[in-house]
């Protein structure tokens, strides 16, 4: 199975009281770990590429290129979407053009009919494509690539205004940040996610930020129409633990001479046991 549009992997898990995980990548390792697990857990998945990234794997191109050839190579049968994260509008006309099957167009940070206009324009040339689009109202907190967020609470009634063109998925902001949570967070508004939820008319919610989130109001956010959560710190921090942990154990200089692949095994693994456990968690096992 090639990529495919996220539209009915989240439809069904908008119906079905779960959530399809979108796990950031990096580069290769990053890429075949989160592939293998979605196999093994016989789960849709979501890859998400930021700008940034695209930018370090040598363009949106390559990426595209390197994901398709990575299914085939192997034998991925489960959905998969590749996906562009918090895309500038520029950013998601290149990612329509490299190949990609779904984009998303942040245009939380513009007048809400600057970001409807724009949005508009990127739905049109995704529906003659057959991509899926996902847009947001209410910037998400925190710093995700260079973008930043102030942790707005999106207000319903625009939330509907931009559900209401067609997109696949909305991004609202409902406390939710980037990175890791601060010890005085004050949790995710569920009136607020409520009303949102309501007002979309059950159009598949995306939440950002889902790093360190507990259990209790991710489960809770799945119940309010939650279909698709971001995870992207988590896999950065196990990685760096389990690589410095290799390295600190002194196996990186044993054999002959430094191998790249070996230092970078246990963080791939470790990214495997943790997108495996935030499947668990969402529900999407079992599901593709």
């Amino acid at each position: 199975m090639g990529l495919v549009s996220a539209k009915e992997m989240l439809e069904k898990a908008a119906a079905g009281g779960y959530a399809v995980g979108q796990f950031n990548i990096n580069n290769l390792e990053w890429t075949k770990a989160i592939l293998q697990t979605a196999q093994k857990a016989n789960s849709p998945v979501i890859l998400g590429v930021s700008e940034g990234a695209g930018k370090y794997m040598c363009g949106f191109k390559t990426v595209a290129a390197m994901v398709k050839a990575m299914i085939e190579e192997l034998g991925i049968t489960v959905p998969v979407a590749l996906h562009l994260d918090h895309g500038t509008y520029e950013g998601a006309v290149k990612c329509i053009k490299a190949g990609f099957s779904s984009i998303m167009f942040d245009g939380s940070h513009y007048p809400i009919e600057e970001n409807i206009a724009k949005t508009t324009a990127l739905k049109n040339a995704c529906d003659v494509l057959g991509l899926s689009l996902e847009a947001e109202v209410g910037a998400i907190g925190g710093e995700e690539d260079g973008v930043i967020g102030g942790g707005e609470l999106a207000d319903p009634k625009e939330c509907k205004m931009v559900a209401d063109l067609g997109v696949t998925m909305l991004a609202a902001g409902i406390g939710n940040i980037h990175g890791v949570y601060p010890a005085n967070w004050k949790g995710l508004n569920f009136d607020v996610l409520t009303a949102i939820h309501e007002a979309v008319g059950g159009k598949p919610l995306v939440l950002h930020g889902g790093t360190g989130i507990p259990d209790d109001m991710v489960k809770k956010a799945i119940s309010l129409g939650v279909a698709k959560i971001n995870v992207n710190t988590e896999c950065q921090l196990v990685f760096q633990e389990a690589t410095r942990a290799y390295i600190e154990a002194g196996k990186d200089k044993q054999g002959k001479g430094f191998d790249p692949r070996k230092l970078l095994a246990p963080g791939a693994q470790a990214i495997c046991d943790k997108v495996y456990e935030k499947m668990e968690l969402f529900g999407s096992i079992g599901k593709a």
